[in-house]
């Protein structure tokens, strides 16, 4: 006979240490849940304090309303919470945290000591909690306005939970991260964190763009901040902003990732999805973007009690919301020009003063000025050197993809270009600073690959197979966009099982699926018949490609793979029929391709992600040459 235990209660010892299961996994869990409180209670300063990678003690301290002495003990109780009081609050929750079960599981797997005064109050109060006794001890302290919380000998009495922790180093690591993740979503409050009593972290509060900028090199680094534009698009009540990184600065690791709803740290494979869909035609595989954007909405709009941690949130409304970030972000990248990435170079350093250095700071003004040339109206010789040494070799189309000339010396033209560069400085510069193009003008090709031309900030340097195969390559998809794609008949239809759902999701999206190329016909229930396939994709596997954007329209409500599938085609084209390593190209000719970068989506990378073009400045130039030294 089976054994049938009876139905009973479990104690509420036993049942916070089973929440602190899901909520306290390792120090940086507790941090989390701290910090949300501190933010929570209008906090503008937080200081955090641990020791042993916050194992041994964890200790956070705010300026915010405080706790009334009354209310201490309530605060360590379970679903004791002053964040909702109805389920219409729950429906549209706009703090951080709401459940009323942090301060209860913590306490119950470590020492836990809670300090708080408010504004109102003579006196602060420290109410205590040690593990399984969970008797709250209150007594009178002394504090400022705001609250303490020090959590020590985190899972002293869970030996089974502490042996799963890491070494102290990545405890810290973690805790760490999380600290930055939650400077980076309120940059009005301070934090500042301490590791064994030394700094470790000194964020101040950053109200304008410079302390902004500050912030973020401070938690991503400078380079990232070297190489992301900002975003802000607002649009049927989804507002999204923050910076993303160039295609450029991709990651081995999906490590530089910061994305938050309503100021809270989320990780969604919603987003995850609409974001790497947005890289696809920039990164090459194995690669991850690096970002922290912001997306605010209307909190009724968005469900965050999905998890227990609240990493994860669900949207109501999906698809327009993956239509949004896709389309922001894929727009942004695209609109990506030369004359961004430059106009970046010269904008305010993190100190707020314009980083020059060059001609354009006056290093320069004894000499004599070396004119830029403008777009030569004939073939030019393929080797111009500068114009104060440029002999008189000449090599148009006549000799293409021949070796050039040896170029013959003259002393006459020397002499001249010698007179011409002794001669003042004059303003010519700046008379010509608008009629300078992003990219410049060529004045040589180096080893057959490279297109050495002069901008205004200095030198530029073309690779120009990869990028003559990112211009041919955004040519054939407008070409395929304007065109659409050709359906080619099935000799023998290609018979498909699916799910009713999927067989469903084809029946609603028959007319999307006709304009990409695909005739599919319902043969039953759970089966249906591919009778036509896109003529580009003749050699693909039309059944797993049809079952995968049924996955992917189940899931997202939208997929780009068939998409995807025809740009690895047209890439492949371009990749062959870009010019080759080792082809001279005539001066003309380079200037053409400088022009189309110019002009054409995603030029700075190509087909594969790789960069195809990078600038060297006046200063890094001066740098190579101990110049100013």
């Amino acid at each position: 006979m089976t054994d049938v235990r009876a139905i009973h209660l479990l104690s509420p010892r036993l049942a916070n240490q089973i929440a602190a299961g899901e909520v306290v996994e390792r120090p940086s869990s507790v941090a989390k849940e701290l910090l949300e409180n501190c933010l929570d209670a209008g906090a503008k300063r937080i200081d955090i304090d641990i020791e042993q990678g916050g194992v041994k003690r964890l200790q956070i301290r705010d300026d915010g309303h405080g706790i009334s002495a009354e209310q201490l003990p309530l605060a360590l109780a379970r679903h004791a919470t002053s964040k909702i009081a109805a389920l219409e609050d729950l429906e549209g929750v706009a703090s951080l945290g709401f459940r009323g079960e942090a301060l209860a599981s913590i306490s119950s797997v470590s020492r836990l000591t809670l300090t708080s005064r408010t504004a109102d109050a003579e006196q602060a109060w420290q109410v205590e909690a040690e593990g399984r006794d969970m008797e709250p001890r209150v007594q009178p302290a002394a504090h400022p306005v705001g609250t303490t919380v020090e959590v020590c000998d985190l899972f002293f009495n869970t030996p089974a939970r502490r042996k799963f922790l890491r070494t102290e180093k990545t405890e810290f690591d973690h805790l760490q991260d999380v600290i930055k993740r939650m400077a980076l979503a309120r940059f009005d409050v301070a934090f500042h964190l301490r590791h064994n009593g030394k700094t470790i972290l000194a964020l101040h509060p950053a109200q304008d763009e410079v302390s902004q900028a500050r912030r973020i090199a401070a938690v991503c680094g400078d380079a990232f901040l070297e190489q992301a534009m900002p975003i802000n698009v607002e649009r049927n009540g989804l507002h999204l902003w923050g910076w993303v990184g160039l295609p450029t600065f991709s990651r081995s690791r999906a490590d530089m990732q910061h994305f938050y709803v309503n100021g809270r740290v989320v990780s969604d494979r919603l987003v995850a999805h609409a974001v790497r869909q947005a890289y696809r035609d920039v990164m090459y595989g194995g690669r991850h973007p690096a970002f922290v954007l912001f997306l605010e909405l209307d909190p009724g709009s968005v469900d965050v009690n999905v998890h227990p941690t609240k990493h994860e949130v669900r949207f109501r409304e999906n698809r327009s919301v993956h239509d949004f970030l896709y389309g922001t972000l894929h727009r942004a990248i695209a609109d990506v020009r030369p004359e961004d990435k430059l106009e970046s170079t010269t904008t305010l350093s993190l100190h707020g003063e314009p980083a020059v250095s060059g001609l354009a700071a006056g290093e320069f003004g004894p000499q004599g000025h070396i004119p830029l040339s403008t777009t030569p109206s004939a073939p030019e010789p393929a080797f111009q050197p500068s114009m104060h040494s440029r002999s008189s070799t000449s090599f148009n189309k006549s000799s293409f993809g021949q070796q050039p000339p040896q170029a013959t010396h003259n002393p006459e033209q020397y002499q001249k270009a010698y007179q011409a560069f002794n001669q003042p400085l004059d303003n010519l510069a700046e008379s010509a600073h608008e009629e300078i193009p992003p990219l410049g003008f060529a004045i040589a090709q180096l080893k057959g690959i490279y297109i050495l031309a002069e901008n205004q900030l200095g030198l530029v340097l073309v690779d120009m197979h990869a990028a003559h195969e990112r211009v041919m390559y955004e040519r054939l998809k407008l070409a395929m966009a304007d065109e659409g794609l050709r359906g080619q008949p099935l000799l023998v239809p290609e018979t498909l099982a699916l799910s009713e759902a999927e067989v469903d999701c084809a029946e609603q999206h028959a007319q999307w699926f006709t304009h990409l190329g695909f005739e599919l016909q319902g043969l039953g229930p759970e089966s249906i018949a591919i009778r036509q396939i896109p003529a580009l994709l003749k050699q693909a596997d039309a059944a797993e490609l049809v079952r995968d954007v049924l996955s992917d329209l189940i899931e997202y409500g939208s997929s780009d793979r068939i998409q995807a599938h025809t740009n690895e085609l047209l890439a492949t084209m371009s990749c062959h029929g870009a010019v080759r390593a080792n082809r001279r190209l005539t001066i003309v000719e380079m200037n053409a391709l400088l022009r189309d970068m110019e002009v054409t989506e995603r030029s700075g990378q190509c087909n594969h992600g790789r960069p195809t073009w990078t600038q060297l400045g006046m200063d890094e130039l001066d740098k190579l040459f101990l110049r100013g030294r």
